[in-house]
């Protein structure tokens, strides 16, 4: 049996312990969790895949016709049901039909998660069934990671770094932000293929490294989320680069964070990176088994507050197939640590229409306390 029909069985189990009689995956980080099978096609081309799962019997996957051929050899999944744009009522009359099948006493979805086209379908055409929230059952499976997976997540570990070594190479004065981005792509590209066989096993996994990176300098660093344009770095500049959006390796996605200056750092902006890293390394010395999620986004509040800084919303997220999961590293969030949770937990200050500081790591939580997934030095850092 594999790691996938596992986790199906045991989705099975917590289904019967809260009488829910099918279950409803449209996310496909969700569906790729049970069944092992992703692909290219999704909501936002109007062609959803979708997974459903009863309390007792076999799993089925509803996917359009063009990604079937990869459905069939990726999963163990026997049922693939295909459809096609405009013909015999697409994915919506095969999902009629099996959740006809299974009964509609008690049906589960990720409330959060589920597309509003598949939403609005069911709200229409099965307007006795009993909608549940499934997400929990789903989430509390996926917070703690096996020996196996946390392995993979240290190779998407070993590709974060790569990018940024890549990146340091290039960072200099006058070199577009651009060809930042691209010496990343390339460093990680590389780094990623060195850990995938050319044999059958691995043809479904790409090793390149795609979406738009997070990359900002100069007073940009103030808005986060800026990704790579044409301007040119300049002396005295920090540039910042968020790894988080584009470290996605067999569909583990980390999170990641390094900032640097180029030629020259004011005071001003080093000991605002200094007091970045010490509230994110106050977040990482609470991490152990029955600490709470809230007490470590605390200890970072702390060091934030005593340095005369404003507080942010939180230090860290649950990571693993998706970019967020649970728990949250915040306020309120009263979720134990776990052996085997993976976290991204992040360190961070703007300074309003000056700059940003910003720094982070994803850790694995340990018996003892964490361990690095993303091995690498964080002391401030002057390239020229």
């Amino acid at each position: 049996m594999s790691t996938f029909e596992d986790r199906a069985v045991e989705l099975q189990r917590r289904m019967a312990d809260e009488h829910v009689d099918v279950m409803l995956l449209s996310d496909p980080d969700s569906i790729y969790y049970v069944s092992g099978y992703w692909g290219y096609l999704g909501v936002e081309f109007g062609r959803p895949t979708l997974l459903v799962v009863p309390q007792a019997g076999d799993c089925a996957i509803i996917t359009p016709l063009m990604e079937s051929g990869m459905a069939s050899n990726m999963t163990w999944i026997q049922d693939i049901r295909k459809w096609e744009d405009g013909i015999d009522g697409e994915w919506m009359s095969l999902l009629s039909e099996l959740l006809s099948q299974y009964g509609q006493t008690s049906v589960a979805i990720e409330r959060l998660r589920i597309p509003a086209l598949v939403s609005e379908f069911l709200r229409s055409e099965f307007a006795s069934a009993k909608f549940v929230d499934g997400s929990r059952m789903l989430g509390e499976m996926r917070m703690i990671k096996s020996p196996d997976e946390i392995a993979v997540m240290r190779q998407a570990g070993q590709v974060a770094v790569a990018m940024t070594q890549a990146a340091e190479q290039v960072i200099a004065v006058g070199v577009p932000e651009y060809e930042v981005a691209l010496a990343v792509i390339a460093g990680g590209t590389r780094k990623a293929a060195e850990f995938l066989s050319p044999g059958d096993e691995d043809r479904f996994v790409s090793p390149t490294i795609h979406n738009l990176q997070v990359l900002q300098s100069g007073h940009d660093t103030c808005f986060v989320h800026r990704r790579s344009s044409v301007r040119r770095l300049e002396h005295g500049d920090p540039i910042y680069l968020c790894y988080c959006g584009i470290t996605n390796f067999k569909q583990y996605k980390l999170g990641f964070d390094r900032e640097y200056f180029v030629a020259e750092v004011s005071d001003e902006q080093a000991r605002a990176y200094e007091v970045t890293i010490n509230a994110q390394l106050a977040a990482l010395g609470t991490m152990r088994p029955g600490v709470t999620a809230e007490q470590v986004h605390l200890a970072a509040e702390v060091v934030y507050r005593d340095a005369g800084f404003e507080v942010g919303y939180r230090t860290g997220r649950a990571i693993g197939y998706s970019f967020l999961e649970q728990p949250e590293l915040k306020r309120g969030d009263q979720t134990c640590l776990q052996t085997g949770m993976t976290f991204a937990v992040d360190g961070g200050i703007t300074v309003d229409g000056q700059y940003g500081t910003r720094v982070g790591d994803s850790v694995v939580v340990t018996d003892t306390g964490f361990e690095y997934l993303t091995p690498y030095p964080k002391e401030l850092r002057v390239l020229s």
